[in-house]
């Protein structure tokens, strides 16, 4: 069986999740706590010490770079997803780009706005100096004071993927891809805290988002 290692709200971890959850396979979670990775230090052999990774036997699987989709394309491959087609190979690079580093930058930092309601208190201090460390003393109060401006940006971001899904079901067809899974992994993360809504301008995103929360393969 798979197993999914992880810390929960992380987008990146949502995404895989959800790609596991969509291919009916079953598998396990476990949940490290953010600031000890020393599970994954171990398990890919003081390779790597990001999360999401992967443990299927005696194989790891693990991101080789920023832009990687290492794991994805693994559980595609195993489980064939279908969610990297060759005609939309280079669209599709593109796209987890932006939704990676535009999108991702506005829903991390409003998700971490409310850090204390979900990292456990054993681990906050931990948390607190990574992210201070990363983005600067003070980063998490600055992000709550600017928080009307990241709402802002993430509704003009969304603004494309809103348009591409008016007369489709999904991204680029009637067929979820990866970049699908791609940005609800990054609109899980945005909404974990329970204090945000999709923007209500963005109708067709509040529409999709609702199928992509429940999709099966062979079932879409």
């Amino acid at each position: 069986m798979i197993e999914l290692i992880q810390f929960p709200w992380s987008p990146f971890c949502i995404v895989q999740r959800r790609i596991l959850e969509f291919s009916g396979a079953p598998f396990k979670i476990t949940n490290i706590p953010n600031q000890d990775r020393s599970l994954v230090w171990k398990l890919t052999k003081q390779r790597y010490y990001g999360v999401p990774i992967l443990r299927d036997g005696k194989d790891v699987i693990f991101e080789v770079d920023e832009n990687s989709q290492v794991i994805a394309k693994y559980l595609d491959s195993k489980f064939k997803l279908g969610l990297f087609p060759n005609r939309w190979c280079d669209v599709q690079s593109i796209l987890w780009r932006d939704i990676e580093n535009e999108i991702e930058g506005c829903t991390f930092r409003l998700n971490d706005i409310y850090w204390k309601e979900f990292v456990p208190a054993r681990d906050q201090l931990q948390f607190l100096r990574f992210k201070e460390r990363k983005f600067g003393r003070g980063c998490i109060d600055q992000w709550r004071k600017d928080q009307k401006t990241w709402l802002k940006k993430l509704e003009a971001e969304l603004m494309p993927f809103e348009m591409m899904l008016t007369h489709l079901p999904f991204i680029l067809e009637r067929h979820p891809r990866f970049v699908d899974f791609d940005l609800f992994g990054m609109l899980e993360n945005f909404l974990y805290s329970g204090h945000y809504e999709l923007p209500k301008a963005h109708k067709q995103i509040q529409k999709w988002h609702a199928r992509m929360k429940t999709i099966k393969q062979g079932k879409v």
